[in-house]
């Protein structure tokens, strides 16, 4: 084991199985105390088990750290202040609050419905705020501490997952203030778009569609990276080298680990007063709109 974290105590949210529990193992193997917080629900969330987090607790303690389990979802307020209250309860205090329970209800958007939407809303992006607000009226008072936020490429535009698309990318913006919030009391807080095979991702429909190009289920699992792939720069945004790192966000895919840049205007038109919608109509393909691509054309009419 390391020392990279030692006397750090970290909180990990859905780390019984997947992303979140090789997260957690790789943060106790640089000495920090864990708490292994999971519902233990299937990927929509319905259900539950303490299994899966008292598994991991077992695997730390065998490795020589030390962790204790929770079992609250993230969907609630109430709960996000227990999982924080959990580690002051065993450790004392929080240096590093990982946020990544998901689930999926995925859906075309013409077909979601306002349950399904909840869902995802409740777990993904209430769930990061549920967790990160408790979490920082601690680490304000200790005057240090990191949060590593879960959005996903979805959050880019990904057909079927209007709700995780969007809670996915609403957490790029929670991000970007906390980080500003919280950056005078030595906290810092960024995000990760992870690319791995886990049960968010190696879905059935996923199998199937593939399935249907030809493709078998050990070369669908190998277009995937391993989810400890992932965890290195989790742990390394949680030492003292990462310390200048706030309120960014990172691709990760095994050995590919990428900065994004953070948007800006790249083109504009300007007058003085308003603009005419006949000036609009004229102007914007010209200008504005010039060279860009649907990235959804309609279909061509069937004959």
């Amino acid at each position: 084991m390391g020392d990279r974290l030692k006397g750090k105590v970290a909180i990990v949210t859905g780390s019984g199985r997947g992303l979140g529990k090789c997260h957690a193992l790789a943060l106790a193997a640089e000495g920090a105390k864990l708490v292994i917080n999971d519902l233990g629900g299937a990927v929509d969330g319905t259900g539950a088990a303490k299994g899966p987090a008292d598994e991991v607790v077992e695997e730390i303690k065998k490795m020589g750290g030390e962790a204790v389990a929770n079992y609250d979802s993230v969907a609630t307020y109430e709960a996000g202040e227990s999982i924080i209250k959990t580690a002051i309860d065993n450790f004392g205090r929080v240096d590093i609050l990982v946020n990544n329970a998901g689930v999926l209800r995925d859906r075309m958007v013409f077909n979601m419905t306002e349950e399904e939407w909840d869902t995802a809303i409740k777990v993904h992006l209430y769930g990061h705020f549920n967790t990160t607000k408790h979490a920082c009226v601690v680490m304000r008072q200790q005057k240090s501490g990191r949060i590593i936020n879960t959005s996903s490429s979805a959050g880019l535009g990904n057909m079927g997952q209007a709700n995780y698309s969007a809670a996915k990318e609403g957490i790029i913006g929670l991000t970007r203030t906390v980080a500003i919030d919280m950056g005078r009391y030595g906290i810092t807080c960024n995000a990760i778009r992870p690319l791995a095979g886990t049960r968010l991702t190696l879905t059935t429909e996923l199998f199937e569609a593939w399935k249907k190009r030809g493709m078998t289920e050990e070369q669908i699992r190998g277009m995937f990276p391993q989810p400890e792939d992932i965890s290195p720069l989790v742990v390394f945004l949680c030492t003292d080298e990462a310390a200048n790192i706030n309120g960014r966000t990172f691709d990760v895919a095994a050995g590919n680990v990428g900065l994004y840049t953070e948007p800006e205007n790249f083109r504009s038109i300007f007058k003085e007063g308003m603009w005419t919608i006949d000036e609009l109509c004229d102007l914007i393909p010209k200008t504005l709109a010039r060279s860009l691509e649907n990235p959804s054309p309609p279909a061509a009419p069937k004959e």
